[in-house]
């Protein structure tokens, strides 16, 4: 029986000073950890209930993988384990060979299920697949399976904006690489308010 595809939100749990440090240097931080709750539960909304795939929850720090969850109830939920963001995104690319897998983080507020859905189709032909970030990094990072990605975080400068190169420069020549349509994540006090101007353009055109 072939098996779904896996997708992998990573979050970290939701505690006021612990999460978006560089957006609420900006907006303060109870804004922030506002924002923070209100994105991962609509971007849960959009695409964690896909048949299409299964989405798990990796979380940060490991402990909130467990006992009661301040997360939306139905989803299955994996620590992401030690170390840097490469260290800890290689450690989930490197689990199940058999399945194609994606990790997203939950501040895009434009990802939805189209762009889950453009993902797992490229890795039908491309060992890898990324979604690369208006600042530079990335909003998706996916393999197909069995593909090896073993050093592709080493040395990326993450938080920017040579952290989508930096990983892509880690890719060996013969790996085939694809990628998706640019998105915007919100981590610092500009991007949110580029994204409220969206929002509210979006609100007015209803």
């Amino acid at each position: 029986m072939k098996r779904s595809p896996r997708l992998y939100v990573f979050v970290r749990a939701p505690a006021l000073g612990a999460v978006k440090r560089r957006l609420a240097a900006g907006v303060g931080a109870v804004e922030a950890l506002r924002f923070y709750r209100a994105a991962t539960e609509s971007l849960l909304r959009r695409v964690g209930r896909d048949p299409r795939w299964e989405t798990v929850l990796a979380v940060t720090p490991d402990t909130a993988a467990r006992g009661v969850s301040p997360w939306p109830a139905g989803f299955a939920r994996t620590g992401q384990g030690g170390g840097d963001l490469g260290a800890r995104m290689g450690r989930i690319l490197a689990g199940d060979p058999t399945v194609p897998v994606a990790i997203v983080g939950s501040d895009i507020p434009e990802l939805g299920a189209r762009h889950v859905e453009s993902a797992f189709v490229a890795l039908r032909n491309a060992d890898l697949v990324f979604g690369p970030a208006a600042d530079g990094g990335y909003w998706l990072v996916g393999r197909r399976p069995g593909a090896a990605t073993r050093g592709l975080f080493d040395g990326v400068r993450w938080s920017s904006p040579h952290a989508l190169a930096d990983t892509r420069a880690n890719v060996p020549p013969r790996r085939k690489v694809a990628l998706l349509e640019t998105l915007e994540d919100v981590d610092d006090a500009e991007a949110y308010a580029s994204w409220r101007v969206r929002r509210n353009a979006r609100r007015g055109a209803r």
